[in-house]
């Protein structure tokens, strides 16, 4: 073997050595050698050493020599000047503005050169390390006389347990590597890369001697600034550090690890830092180095050692082993776990920092033990790494745009990553080198495992850490999630906010990156996403492709067939809910929705709006993006606790409502469920019922972004209604299957129960906001601008005033809203103004009722005395709607079926669809009902309308639409006192002779003549005679006139004394109904017959009839027999 080689391993001693005393080390070892000439010629030969244990009284000193005496006597102490070894010490370490005499210079180099050529140096070696060298088989087996055993030595300096020899050797180490031309073999392998660096000149006489570390840190910079270089740059400007010289500057570096005196540019460059710094730091073991890289960015650090500094840190990214505690401390783990047994691995490659990171990185993620000793000095070169980009040749190599133009200036604790990162996430660059390096360099140091080691973020975070995560303990990998669970709160710094994201984005592309789920996740992942053999320290998949496949299997066992365990699970939904907050947390989102996020969502800034602008913009979004945010929102439905932003706005309805299906570590939708059931709750804020109201209209795009109606229904869906998508087209596709079934009375329903359960469910939150019915919504876009612009959407108010509009919609607004009120009065329970209104009423009075029949339910006990005004009022509301056309009326509709047509047909063929009668076949029906014509069903369905249009002239549309002018002209008061007993009628009939408008007269007319048929429909008259119907009538019973005839009789009857206030009332009606026979003829045979039965001389008029009919038998009878004669006679001819 070389000596150069060999020598050049010495410097190894200061991994374990440290300073002591100099009159304490080697007095019994160094003696003094011969007496050198002034010419130099003696201190070549000076170091001739004896193996006493004692020092000679006369030896050779280097401070008696005259060209060093005055030097010696003005720089070092003393008690030095009798050990040569501590005077060249001092001599070397002095200050640099303190000046030392040429030929001194010159006297001290002959000095160390002989000391490192001389073989006397090696007798001293065994004499000194006896001991040690027998207890080595390969050191007491070197060639002597060579320089071989020394450098064995150094090599086993583990072994070495002799103080002394230990000693000896540190302190010719730190002789040698004072010059770079004492180190044996350097010059050789150097020379050339030397001269063309320009780093000095091996002449002694240029340069100081003392200054030859310059030399060696000129190398070294030549060689960390060679991994800058771009290796796409042409031959021009680029340079290269031969092999051989290569490995010559990391050796050095590698012994200079221990005792940072060792390196001499260094140890200049950071003499009065290490003062200000590290006083109470004691050398060796390479504290000193560790010290100052803590203490590197503070302000008052000189420059000169900054730069010093990141030229050894990297040298320590380039080869892990120029960092002495380091290599030490993380030595058996490496062997333990083979991380530098990789045959197919080149040894630069193998040696890098990163990859030593990476490979116990990943054995501490597979729950395997790392030292603590060795993970806590991986956590300081970790730190290392995020607070210098320059420490990272890609970084520098590849982000030097970005950083000149975005990132300038912010050299210091971590910023320019962050600012890098920041760039990277706001452009969202996936194949770019740039983000491909921060991505590295981010599994290199591998935050996520302790968020100390991003000082940027620890900074920044420290108050909300305080505060917030304060139960945690420090260093934690939770405390990043803690973090997480607290963006966009009050609690949260904007500082903190903006890096807390910046390093998610990079996390969140690399699951391995988050610990707590790696561990938990590392099992699944293998079994079902197979990642088996996976090589986790060189390559890795493509950007959330691992966590695609768990989230995927996390929520959709039904399909795959495949569990993940419970804890994955769990971390599984953790990941999803604070990747929630931002879609740039998301990389498949982001990559496929890039160009639709610049599109559609450009303006949407604040957290969360992102997601809410691609749902929103769902039908247009590109395929990729369009699959990626349907799957999103499909799993939401499923799981809505993802959307943090969402619970967090409605956690007082939660509280309150909805904790125990909150709690339930499997939601299933029931959560949502519960929120949109509290929707108009005191409690419920307004951003809470924004945010669910928007995921109530994203359920309309598409049915399976219901997860309970999909579950319920998907088989139903597939059968009855395949290939249809949206939601609201699936609901009504299945509702109208349900309804016809019902209607034709099938023995099997088509819809299954649990799917008609959930239908049901749908039907009832879709009435609340008109916009959860998309073609209603659109159809009445532009009626809802001009009629309802100040209507807040919700509770169905929207809806409400519409209806209340109606009259002066558009054809095609006011047709889907006639359907929507069709449908309403079929099913009470789908208006819901009218369930809100009257909720508390329903439970009174209607609690065992049907569904279908509630409003008929309210509508009997309207007027109860304990019936609530508002919902009474919403009563009439709905009793007005009915009125106005039959088809809205349900049980008017099934009584008078056959009715309808018979006698009210003309009505029927002019009719146009989904647009009101405005009552015209109920006037035709109630005409019929004072004709007494009507089927007993029917008339006891018009008997009811008429009992309530009598006292509320508002539910009769014809009237109020005939009587619009004459109304307000005629009866102002009474309709400003809406008592809604009759008085507005019973105003009409006594102002019968005002009225001018011949539509109201005659509809007043025609109330007359319904009153004939039943006294209750005159509710003034029923009033006023109630008390004479009890005594005169009470065993008659009401309805075709009867009780009507009962009265006219007892008034004509002098015998019978009436009430003064019935007896006027009734001779009013029978002036009224005088006069309406004047005015108003009979017009058919019909009308007269109902006359006459209705007229109070109806026995008259009757015997009358009778007799003329008796008189036209006799006559037919007598006037047949004459012509029967006058034919015989006529035959007999």
């Amino acid at each position: 073997m070389a000596a150069c080689g060999r020598v050049q391993r010495l410097l190894l001693l200061i991994l374990f050595s440290c300073w002591i005393s100099s009159s304490r080390g080697l007095k019994s070892v160094i003696v003094g050698t011969e007496n050198a000439a002034e010419n130099g010629e003696r201190a070549k030969n000076a170091v001739a050493l004896d193996g006493a244990s004692v020092r000679r009284s006369g030896g050779w000193k280097l401070a008696e020599e005259a060209a060093c005496r005055e030097d010696v006597s003005r720089i070092c102490p003393k008690h030095s000047w009798n050990n040569n070894l501590a005077v060249l010490e001092c001599l070397q370490d002095r200050k640099d503005e303190t000046e030392i005499a040429a030929d001194c210079n010159h006297l001290l180099w002959n000095y160390k050169l002989n000391l490192t050529k001389d073989p006397k140096f090696e007798s001293v070696a065994v004499e000194v390390c006896k001991s040690t060298i027998s207890g080595i088989k390969e050191c007491a087996a070197e060639e002597r006389g060579k320089g071989y055993l020394v450098s064995c030595l150094v090599d086993h300096r583990n072994n070495i347990s002799e103080y002394q020899c230990n000693q000896y050797i540190t302190k010719m180490t730190s002789i040698i590597y004072s010059d770079y031309r004492l180190i044996c073999g350097f010059i050789d392998k150097c020379k050339d890369d030397i001269n063309k660096l320009h780093c000095g000149s091996v002449n002694t006489g240029e340069k100081d001697v003392h200054s030859q570390g310059e030399v060696i840190a000129c190398l070294e910079k030549g060689l960390v600034a060679e991994q800058d270089q771009d290796p796409d740059q042409g031959p021009v400007g680029r340079f290269s550090i031969q092999d051989a010289c290569r490995k010559a500057i990391m050796r050095v570096a590698e012994l200079s690890s221990d005792d940072f005196h060792l390196d001499r540019h260094l140890f200049f460059s950071c003499r009065d830092d290490r003062e200000r710094f590290c006083e109470h730091t004691p050398a060796g073991e390479g504290k000193v180095y560790k010290c100052l890289f803590n203490h590197k960015f503070e302000e008052s650090m000189s420059d000169k050692c900054k730069d010093a500094l990141s030229t050894r840190q990297k040298l320590i990214v380039q080869d892990y082993k120029v960092s002495y505690s380091l290599a030490k401390a993380c030595k058996p783990d490496l062997r333990k776990y083979r991380c530098n047994m990789d045959t197919a691995m080149p040894r630069a490659r193998e040696a890098k920092l990163s990859y030593l990171l990476l490979c116990l990185e990943a054995a501490v993620h597979r729950g395997q033990t790392v030292s603590g000793e060795c993970q806590g000095e991986m956590l300081d070169y970790r730190r290392m790494l995020m607070e210098d980009y320059s420490l990272s040749p890609e970084i520098v190599l590849h982000c030097r745009g970005e950083i000149d133009t975005h990132c300038s200036g912010l050299h210091h604790k971590g910023r320019t990553l962050h600012c890098l990162m920041r760039v990277s996430r706001e452009k969202g660059i996936l194949e770019g080198h740039c983000q491909k390096a921060l991505q590295t360099l981010i599994q290199e140091t591998d935050p996520g495992a302790d968020y100390r080691i991003d000082r940027a973020l620890n900074e920044a975070c420290e108050s909300v850490i305080q505060t917030a995560c304060k139960h945690i303990r420090n260093g934690d990998p939770m405390i990043l999630s803690c973090l997480m669970e607290h963006l966009y709160t009050d609690k949260m710094v904007e500082d903190c906010e903006q890096r807390l994201l910046e390093l998610q984005y990079f996390i969140s592309r690399d699951w391995k990156l988050d610990p707590i789920m790696y561990k938990k996740c590392q099992n699944d992942a293998a079994r079902i996403c197979h990642t088996h053999g996976w090589n986790e320290t060189s390559e890795f998949l493509p950007p959330g492709a691992v966590f695609s496949c768990l989230y995927r299997h996390a929520y959709r066992t039904e399909m795959q067939g495949r569990r993940l365990s419970r804890d994955c699970k769990t971390e599984v939904q953790r990941i999803l809910h604070q990747r929630a907050l931002d879609v740039k947390l998301d990389p498949e989102l982001q990559q496929r929705c890039m160009t639709d996020l610049g599109k559609w969502c450009s303006e949407k800034t604040e957290a969360g709006q992102e997601l809410e602008c691609l749902q929103d913009h769902l039908e247009d979004l590109a395929p990729g993006c369009r699959d990626v945010v349907g799957n999103l929102t499909e799993l939401e439905s499923e799981d809505i606790q993802i959307e943090a932003l969402l619970i967090r706005a409605c956690e007082p309805v939660i509280q309150s409502y909805c904790h125990e299906v909150a709690d339930n570590q499997i939601d299933t939708g029931d959560l949502m469920e519960c929120l949109v059931a509290n929707k108009h709750q005191k409690e419920m804020n307004e951003k809470c019922a924004v945010g669910v109201t928007h995921f109530q209209l994203i359920q309309m795009k598409d049915f399976r972004f219901s997860y309970k109606f999909k579950m319920a229904c998907k088989e139903d869906v597939l059968k009855l209604c395949p290939n249809i998508k949206k939601k609201v087209d699936v609901v009504i596709c299945l509702s109208t299957t349900v309804r016809n079934d019902t209607l034709q009375e099938a023995k099997e329903q088509r819809v299954s129960m649990k799917c008609r359960k959930q239908l049901r469910v749908e039907e009832l939150e879709m009435s609340e906001d008109i916009r959860l019915e998309p073609e209603l919504y659109e159809s009445c876009r532009q009626d809802i601008k001009q009629h309802c612009q100040n209507v807040v959407f919700g509770n169905a108010q929207v809806i409400e005033c519409l209806k209340e509009n109606k009259k002066h919609l558009t054809q095609h607004c006011h047709q889907k809203v006639f359907r929507l009120q069709e449908t309403e009065m079929m099913d009470p329970e789908l208006d819901f103004q009218l369930m809100r209104v009257c909720k508390q009423m329903i439970r009174r009075f209607c609690s065992e009722t049907d569904a279908k029949n509630l409003l008929q339910c309210l509508k009997q006990n309207k007027n109860s005395e304990l019936m609530d005004p508002k919902c009474k009022q919403m009563i009439t509301k709905r009793q007005i709607t009915q009125n106005t056309d039959y088809r809205l009326n349900p049980v008017l509709r099934k009584a008078c079926k056959a009715d309808i047509p018979k006698f009210c047909q003309n009505i029927l063929n002019n009719a146009r669809d989904d647009n009101e009668l405005e009552g015209q076949v109920i006037s035709c029906l109630k005409l019929k009902y004072a004709d007494q014509r009507l089927s007993s069903d029917c008339e006891a369905q018009i008997s009811v309308i008429l009992q309530e249009s009598a006292l509320d002239y508002r539910l009769d549309p014809q009237l109020q639409l005939q009587c619009s002018e004459e109304i307000p002209r005629l009866c102002a008061e009474e309709v400003a006192a809406q008592e809604q007993t009759g008085q507005v009628e019973e105003c009409l009939k006594v102002n019968l002779l005002k009225i001018n408008h011949e539509g109201c007269k005659k509809e007043v007319l025609n109330i007359l003549k319904e009153s004939k048929a039943d006294i209750f429909v005159d509710p003034v008259l029923h009033t006023a005679c109630a008390l004479d119907i009890k005594h005169q009538c009470a065993a008659i019973p009401p309805g075709k006139g009867r009780q009507m005839s009962c009265l006219m009789e007892a008034l004509q009857d002098k015998r019978v004394r009436l009430q003064p206030e019935c007896k006027k009332r009734l001779q009013d009606r029978i002036d009224m109904w005088s006069y309406a026979a004047k005015v108003a003829p009979a017009e058919g045979f019909s009308d007269l017959a109902g006359q006459v039965f209705m007229s109070p001389a109806k026995s008259y008029i009757l015997s009358m009839l009778a007799m003329c009919v008796v008189l036209l038998f006799l006559m037919g009878l007598l006037c047949g027999r004459i012509t029967k004669r006058v034919t015989q006679e006529l035959k007999d001819r």
